[in-house]
């Protein structure tokens, strides 16, 4: 539940030592495989709904969907469904998944960690999932506006995340960074999954649209917001309408996570752009090691060097 704590316990306004996990992270909105519809982010958005609708308390969901992206930030793809469906057992594909999340997880709260940890292991079966709200799927094939400002065209960079994509990003963000502000991280999950209720039936226009609808801005999102509330039963909407209580400000422990989570998720979307484009053949080939070490290494080195490639 939203709480009124004292700031964080360091002069810092957030932790620092997770900005690689985040970085890492965030390319989940861009990674699709065959046979799969829509990027990791935007799937696992779909899941924690289908958890939650189903009955699943939100500080369960929070946490599963938290350890599960977490794994995938590595393994991607790789998870409980394929590896047991190509043969390993359910301890067998356990394992896997927690060296996926040991390899990123380093510098996590330890008491979250060991949490989320205990989330990858072999459980009975829970709850079936329940009818996905027409929201989930609107979410997905919302783009998001890209950078806009008043009296200014807008830089579009693509593809574009969408909605759903966002919303799951900012929502693990805001577990992980949870501890940090000493927030509940059931609450910041909730109502960063439920923050862009409106964009289901609102069109993105931006900060620049917002500006433009003035006084408008205020009942169209009360209005929209009330249309995706609207397909939630009791008492799931009571719980996502107390969570989206934090969203206005930061007067709360969950709401500084909250706000982190979504600037930190809003700029690495635009830097993983900017990042593409300044990257060079060399860095490439030096440090990502595009041409890796093999029994063939030498002969590649060779062809390239002959072909004057790059």
């Amino acid at each position: 539940m939203p709480s009124e704590t004292e700031p964080p316990r360091s002069g810092a306004a957030a932790p620092e030592a997770l900005r690689d996990l985040l970085v890492e992270m965030n390319d989940l909105k861009r990674v699709r495989s065959a046979g799969r519809t829509g990027s990791i982010a935007e799937r696992l958005f779909a899941q924690g709904w289908g958890l939650l609708t189903g009955g699943a308390a939100p500080d369960d969901v929070a946490l599963d969907i938290a350890a599960v992206t977490l794994a995938a930030t590595r393994l991607c793809d790789l998870d409980a469904a394929f590896l047991t469906a190509a043969g390993l057992s359910d301890e067998a594909a356990s394992a896997v998944l927690v060296a996926g999340f040991d390899a990123v997880t380093g510098e996590l709260d330890p008491d979250l960690r060991d949490r989320l940890r205990a989330r990858l292991a072999p459980r009975p079966a829970g709850g079936r999932p329940g009818p996905l709200p027409g929201f989930v799927g609107a979410l997905a094939q919302q783009p998001r506006a890209g950078v806009t400002c008043p009296s200014r065209a807008r830089i579009l960079l693509e593809p574009p995340e969408n909605h759903a994509e966002h919303c799951l990003i900012v929502a693990v963000y805001g577990v992980c960074l949870s501890p940090f502000y000493r927030a509940d991280p059931g609450t910041v999950f909730l109502a960063a999954m439920a923050h862009h209720f409106h964009n289901a039936a609102m069109p993105d226009a931006g900060f620049t649209g917002e500006m433009l609808l003035g006084d408008h801005l205020g009942p169209i999102m009360a209005t929209t917001t009330a249309w995706a509330l609207a397909e939630l039963d009791a008492p799931l909407r009571a719980q996502v309408e107390r969570a989206r209580a934090v969203l206005p400000d930061d007067a709360t422990a969950e709401g500084r996570a909250f706000h982190a989570a979504d600037c930190i998720d809003r700029v690495l979307q635009i830097a993983q752009h900017l990042r593409g484009a300044s990257t060079t053949m060399g860095m490439v080939l030096d440090e990502w090691e595009l041409v890796h070490a093999g029994p063939v290494k030498g002969f590649h080195d060779r062809v390239l060097a002959d072909m004057r490639i790059p």
